[in-house]
């Protein structure tokens, strides 16, 4: 498979969320606003990156018994990182995110692309495969946000973009769990038609 395939796979045809359903919990919890859903897309995208980068270096060096220990190791090592720097330079994005950044480090998303590419595959292809899936995930979480934002609060990245008189009165539903749940289950329909159709 050439790099281009190997980076855009991960926003349509194998999507984590919308079509292979991995990452629903930060998902799900993160997605009331597309501040809080880029923030915690673009974490997951650096973990994965650079763990797909390092499993791929030492994937010759772990004995077969301990691999999946090994793997979080390194995950863990990255997740720490990314918490350290949010807390440090973006401490409103980290309070909201709050224990989903820890909880990267089970994302089965990041440990999926570890055990299922980075494993197998040389440094430069897991790097662009950890790119496309996390950028993937990124836009999975920003199109939820987006809509949940919109519908439940009336605006767009804390910008008001509908009439006063909805905004008094939003369907708050969309920003709660129900309507996380509707959303994505929306959305998810809509890629399956989609794929049938082609």
């Amino acid at each position: 498979m050439s790099l281009i395939k190997e980076f855009t796979k991960g926003f349509v045809k194998e999507n984590p969320v919308f079509i292979m359903a991995l990452g629903l919990c930060p998902t799900l919890a993160v997605s009331s606003s597309v501040q809080n859903a880029i923030g915690m897309g673009f974490a997951a995208t650096f973990v994965l990156i650079f763990s797909n980068i390092i499993i791929s270096l030492i994937k010759g060096f772990i004995p077969s018994k301990i691999r999946i220990p090994a793997y979080i190791v390194v995950i863990a090592s990255f997740v720490t990182i990314v918490d350290m720097v949010m807390h440090a330079f973006l401490p409103p994005l980290h309070k909201s995110l709050g224990l989903f950044i820890p909880l990267i480090v089970v994302n089965c998303i990041i440990l999926g692309r570890a055990e299922a590419f980075a494993s197998k595959n040389n440094v430069l292809k897991s790097f662009v495969d950890g790119l496309g899936m996390g950028l993937g995930f990124t836009l999975a979480l920003v199109v939820i946000a987006t809509i949940r934002e919109i519908l439940g609060a009336g605006q767009f990245f804390g910008i008001n973009v509908l009439p006063k008189s909805y905004i008094e009165k939003p369907m708050l539903v969309a920003i709660l769990a129900p309507g996380a749940f509707l959303i994505m289950g929306l959305l998810m329909g809509l890629m399956n038609i989609a794929k049938k159709k082609k």
